[in-house]
């Protein structure tokens, strides 16, 4: 993964930083780039369509000929690729027949309604809190002495072929889809991890594989529902390319997405929506712009290092309010619970804006912004307030 935070000079996205996911990306980086934006470039990664895939099309047609007693449902998407591959290959009305007889344990309400919908009854298998969770619970289900037929799809819980064996099961794997090597995914898994700790503002997707592929990676490593619930909240999601929006909304999401197609109308709504995101406050007589690694002051951009920014937003999000050291130190990631670690982000955080004026310190009470009179905020205190770099703070 690529991570380039040189800049040039305040533009619309400076201070943003925005991932990107497609493998030839060299023209919407340079965009991005030349308006000030940090990138984050990890291409994700393609798979073997189904209908292209002679293992899937095997274990298929050796289900067909020996029907399965169990099968196990993991994914709604995996699903559908499933039996739409097996429709390619003309044999999709046979594994359906063979299905209608068997047990069909849908793992979650997606799965559920994707079997329903092809006209098969299926069994709720309520999702399980962890992949071990389901792992021992397909296994308590009594698999002992049966045909079952397991769909690789989702987030497959790892060694769950392998157990089920062990418990006396005959165990016909069904694989939708094969990564790269591990080797190949490493820059992609940093992009998601990156994307569910909130270190990226946007994620531009150019193609529906790229869509597809954000959830499945993320559900085989356990983590899809922090990268959804991440692209509902914090970090915009932005598509153009045809398919691509529907392909994030079968995911709940409801992505960003410019009237016309291309990189540049794309750059273009993340110069508008990105902006709109700032948080701007009148402080000390300065305009404080909070973005996503950096702050604009008075137009000036400011790196800020994750600990102090961490604690400016905890600020921001309460203007002219004193906030105390203990709320302050539970924003702080991975502080712990020594509060010198407020006083070390603070002290950083001053030296970063270059104005330790913008930060006052309360006694024995905490920080606040120093917001201008008349700005939204709690009314004046008769606290005393130190002077910034005099005693504690």
């Amino acid at each position: 993964m690529r991570d380039d935070r040189q800049h040039h000079g305040p533009g619309p996205l400076a201070g943003f930083t925005v991932a990107v996911t497609a493998a030839r990306a060299d023209e919407l980086i340079a965009l991005l780039r030349g308006r000030g934006a940090a990138v984050v470039h990890a291409p994700a990664p393609r798979t073997a369509p189904p209908a292209e895939d002679a293992e899937l099309r095997a274990a298929t047609q050796r289900l067909i000929r020996r029907p399965p007693d169990t099968a196990v449902v993991t994914g709604g998407a995996g699903w559908r690729a499933w039996t739409g591959a097996a429709d390619a290959w003309g044999i999709g009305a046979a594994l359906r027949e063979r299905l209608r007889h068997a047990e069909l344990l849908a793992h979650g309400p997606e799965a559920g309604a994707a079997v329903r919908a092809a006209g098969l009854a299926a069994r709720p298998f309520p999702q399980a809190p962890s992949p071990a969770a389901l792992r021992d619970r397909l296994v308590a289900a009594g698999m002992a002495g049966r045909r079952v037929a397991l769909l690789l799809h989702g987030d497959p819980p790892p060694g769950l072929p392998e157990a089920l064996r062990a418990a006396g099961a005959e165990v016909v794997a069904v694989p939708v889809h094969r990564w790269p090597a591990p080797a190949g995914l490493a820059p992609f898994d940093r992009l998601l991890d990156a994307v569910a700790a909130g270190g990226v503002d946007a994620l531009a997707l150019t193609s529906p594989s790229a869509a597809a592929a954000l959830p499945a990676r993320a559900a085989e490593r356990g983590m899809r529902e922090a990268v959804l619930a991440a692209l509902r909240g914090g970090v915009l999601a932005a598509c153009t390319g045809p398919g691509t929006a529907p392909a994030l909304r079968a995911h709940g999401l409801d992505p960003a997405e410019p009237q016309r197609p291309g990189a540049g109308p794309l750059v273009g709504l993340l110069c508008r929506e990105l902006p709109g995101r700032a948080r701007v406050l009148p402080v000390a007589g300065r305009r404080l712009e909070v973005r996503g690694h950096a702050v604009l002051l008075d137009a000036e951009l400011r790196p800020v290092q994750p600990a102090p920014m961490a604690l400016l937003r905890a600020l921001a999000r309460r203007p002219g309010r004193v906030v105390s050291r203990a709320d302050l130190l539970r924003a702080l990631p991975g502080a712990g619970r020594d509060e010198h670690a407020v006083e070390s982000a603070v002290a950083r955080l001053r030296a970063a804006l270059g104005a330790p004026e913008l930060i006052r310190t309360v006694v024995k009470r905490g920080y606040g912004l120093s917001l201008d009179a008349g700005a939204a905020g709690d009314p004046p205190r008769p606290d005393p307030v130190r002077a910034p770099g005099r005693g504690v703070g």
